[in-house]
């Protein structure tokens, strides 16, 4: 009867008041207790477990929740009229992995949980046919001339190839392959842990389901043989820090004859003592003499295709920026070309000989107000300051 169930805040042992979030790490902490696994045999274990998804499945749904909170278990009795608005009962058996699925991403069709506790494909699945290779991952480095103009390299990976014996097929010429008898040639074997049946890969026949005769002596029956591979990588103009390249059928090869996997370049560009990079554009910085700022000058500067030069008007102040178009990264889609802005940096003599610290000290004499436009703004914002 609904009225000798308990209460279900009661049975997750949190309060009345408890948040979503609290309310599934009581259902975790006390599911995992429980658990058959965990409690072979004990009825009573398989009873609280058993009741606790039930709980859950109220107390997770905020519309379900809220129908009990109102009119308790009778909220979900289909003998009563009251309990017309909540979908679904209560009384049925909840999915006690619901939860482990919702905390590590897992969705309700094919994942692990139904691959351990027999859902999914299970045995009406195909034996495994020929499997595709696994993709392969390599880091590279590479310098920023590398990145902005393009290059070749040549890279040696060691992978499984197609044994050239058996042509990747695993078998001796003329044997052919026949039903593994370990797993009756469905790829899983079936083992009871408790109440649960557990789906597990065979381990005779490694899930496909079937073996050879007589095995490749030259791989041992696995088609596959660990070779290194010299391969050759077009890295293109404006490729920058974290692309990845794809080079096709590079990877490692197929399983039985499939498919093989392709190879991913990861590129690292290492840092440089001149130039940042900003997207397409470049960054540098180039120090200039205090006389230059003041006076105005034609200074040169690095580019990554030569010297290029810029014109520093009189009075330049420390940090001015000049963009030169077009002297920065080629845009990796053909989107044109970034600018290089060049930042100035104004030097102040650490050392001076008697004759210039004389002339300097004769300048200093000479200046007024209109020489230092900036310190006078600055002091007339700050005056209250210094009273």
């Amino acid at each position: 009867m609904p009225s000798a169930k308990r209460d279900y805040y009661e049975v997750l042992g949190a309060e009345r008041s408890a948040s979503a979030e609290d309310i599934k790490k009581a259902y975790r902490k006390l599911a995992i207790k429980y658990h058959p696994d965990k409690n072979p045999g004990d009825k009573v274990a398989e009873e609280k477990f058993k009741e606790l998804g039930e709980a859950y499945e109220v107390m997770s749904d905020p519309q379900k929740r809220a129908a009990y909170d109102q009119f308790g278990h009778q909220a979900f009795d289909p003998r009563s009229r009251s309990g017309g608005g909540a979908r679904g009962s209560a009384g049925g058996f909840h999915d006690p992995f619901d939860v482990f699925r919702e905390v590590f991403g897992g969705g309700r069709g094919g994942d692990i949980f139904e691959s351990f506790f027999g859902g999914g494909n299970g045995e009406g699945g195909e034996p495994g046919g020929p499997a595709r290779g696994s993709d392969l991952r390599y880091d590279m480095e590479i310098t920023l001339e590398e990145a902005v103009s393009g290059t070749e390299k040549q890279i040696t990976i060691h992978k499984p190839a197609a044994c050239e014996t058996c042509g990747g097929s695993g078998a001796e010429k003329g044997s052919k392959r026949v039903r593994c008898q370990q797993c009756g040639g469905r790829g899983r074997v079936v083992m009871s842990r408790g109440i649960f049946s557990i789906q597990q890969t065979c381990p005779k026949c490694e899930g496909a389901g079937e073996m050879v005769e007589k095995p490749c002596k030259t791989c041992s029956g696995d088609g596959r043989l660990n070779k290194a591979a010299t391969i050759t990588l077009r890295i293109p103009a404006g490729v920058d820090n974290g692309t990845r390249l794809r080079s096709n059928g590079n990877g490692e090869a197929g399983q039985r004859g499939g498919g093989t996997g392709d190879l991913y370049v990861v590129l690292h560009v290492a840092e440089h003592e001149v130039f940042k990079r900003d997207g397409d554009d470049l960054h540098c910085s180039i120090p200039i003499a205090f006389t230059q700022a003041a006076l105005g000058a034609e200074v040169d500067v690095p580019t990554l295709s030569g010297k290029a030069q810029i014109k520093i008007p009189p009075g330049t102040q420390s940090g001015t920026t000049f963009r030169l178009k077009g002297r920065g990264v080629k845009n990796v889609q053909g989107y044109g070309l970034g600018d290089l802005l060049v930042a100035v940096a104004v030097e102040v003599p650490t050392k001076l000989n008697s004759a210039q610290r004389a002339k300097l000290e004769e300048f200093a004499h000479l200046c007024d107000d209109s020489v230092h436009p900036q310190g006078r703004g600055f002091f007339e914002k700050a005056k209250g300051f210094f009273s």
